[in-house]
């Protein structure tokens, strides 16, 4: 079978250091070419990724050697260009989040279910397997009954310029680092989840958007979920299932090196252990899933409606309360 022949729009960071490594390395896919409204940037990172550099998002759009797209672009303009991807005919795997209103979300789930084609957002971290190792051992009863999940993630602080502080483009911590700790919770509880509180803050002049924010959750039968996330932290990329009759832990969850064999402790009564896992590589792992789903021409995964919802409540829920200022 012929690999995937995918293009890419935009040369934001994490296309530049993950993803266009992955599609030159996978077999399944071949890049061809990679899109940038600056002809600079669009010549030097196809130079470095071994690819064709395009002028402008829809120069790529237009090809007929490209089966699908990657799309890397501000959270803010994920909706047009995935709108326009999947009108041209191509695959999408799209950015997360892979929009910022649960309605246009819903809108590009249809239109490629009606159009035959895949569309997949790259939250990467539920393609590794140190998660599917941790739901087992829920569902075996390793824990007795989940009493309570909390997840985070936050990095630390960017310099001021940075585009994730762009209130024009779709900055703030909820939509960057918030995704991870909400998919988190969807993947071991289920979509129904009742948000009972949130609370989101501002940061000073220069980073004009939400920095850190939290929320409070509770699943039908009275599983209590906390979530935390920020841009202006300590590392922190972990989360914890406490069951009736024990805990489990992972650390690095959201983004493990590839080499790095992952670790899940496991505390029960009088016994702490700590399961070493293989290694895996969820970006590769990504990778696959997206190439299968584009072969088959599946629908969104239902998951990714329901953490737009989820994400627009904890958003719409919070208003960010902005920091004080030393004049303050």
């Amino acid at each position: 079978m012929e690999p995937l022949r995918m293009g890419v729009l935009g040369c934001a960071g994490i296309a530049r250091r993950r993803m266009l490594p992955a599609i030159n390395a996978f077999p399944d896919t071949r890049l061809v070419a990679v899109a940038s409204r600056d002809p600079l940037r669009a010549r030097r990172t196809a130079a470095d990724a071994g690819c064709e550099a395009v002028h402008g998002y829809a120069e790529l759009l237009a090809r007929d050697d490209i089966d699908a797209v990657y799309v890397p672009l501000p959270a803010a303009l994920h909706e047009q260009w995935v709108r326009a991807a999947l009108e041209a005919g191509k695959h999408v795997l799209g950015e997360k989040p892979l929009t910022t209103d649960p309605a246009a979300t819903a809108e590009l789930a249809a239109l490629a279910a009606t159009s035959g084609l895949a569309l997949r957002e790259n939250v990467m971290f539920v393609h590794h397997a140190q998660h599917a190792e941790v739901r087992r051992l829920v569902e075996d009863g390793a824990i007795g009954e989940i009493r309570f999940l909390r997840a985070e993630f936050a990095i630390p602080r960017l310099p001021d310029g940075d585009i994730r502080y762009d209130p024009r483009l779709g900055g703030g911590a909820l939509w960057d680092t918030g995704v991870y700790p909400v998919r988190a919770a969807l993947y071991f509880l289920g979509a129904d989840l009742e948000l009972l509180g949130a609370s989101r803050t501002g940061g000073a002049p220069g980073r004009p958007v939400d920095v850190s924010g939290t929320a409070l959750l509770r699943t039908p039968s009275g599983t209590g979920v906390h979530l935390a996330f920020g841009l202006d932290h300590a590392y922190r990329s972990a989360y914890e299932i406490w069951g009736s009759e024990g805990v489990l832990t992972v650390d690095r969850a959201f983004t493990p090196p590839a080499e790095m064999p992952p670790r899940v402790r496991l505390e029960r009564k009088d016994e702490v252990r700590d399961l070493v896992l293989p290694a895996d590589d969820q970006v590769r792992n990504t990778l696959a899933a997206f190439t299968e789903a584009a072969r088959g021409g599946t629908a969104l995964e239902p998951v990714v409606l329901d953490q737009a919802v989820l994400l627009d409540r904890i958003h719409t829920g919070a208003s960010p309360r902005a920091l004080p200022t030393d004049e303050e």
